[in-house]
């Protein structure tokens, strides 16, 4: 924290603001019971960063599933569609 930064505590929440002096502007800001120390953020963010890779790994691999079956799936619905046109109307 800078000179020209301030940190306030909330007295409701004991979350914490560090606000910019010059701006007036909230530079970051903490969570009460978040961690108060940089390992802790620095953890839960690489958490957060292997949850994103994990999660795009699976929708690619969805997609790529999705993909593969389409084509029988189309053939399912046209030949769905060949009989309901084959079949005589019962009126």
């Amino acid at each position: 924290m800078g000179a020209k930064e301030i940190e306030v505590v909330c007295p409701c929440c004991q979350g914490r603001l560090t606000v910019d002096v010059l701006t007036g502007r909230v530079m970051r800001h903490e969570r009460a019971g978040s961690g108060s120390g940089a390992g802790d953020r620095w953890e839960s963010a690489q958490e957060r960063v292997r949850g994103r890779t994990a999660s795009g790994t699976d929708k690619l691999d969805r997609a790529l599933d999705s993909e593969r079956g389409k084509a029988d799936r189309l053939d399912d619905l046209f030949r769905q569609a060949r009989d309901k046109l084959a079949k005589p109307d019962p009126d």
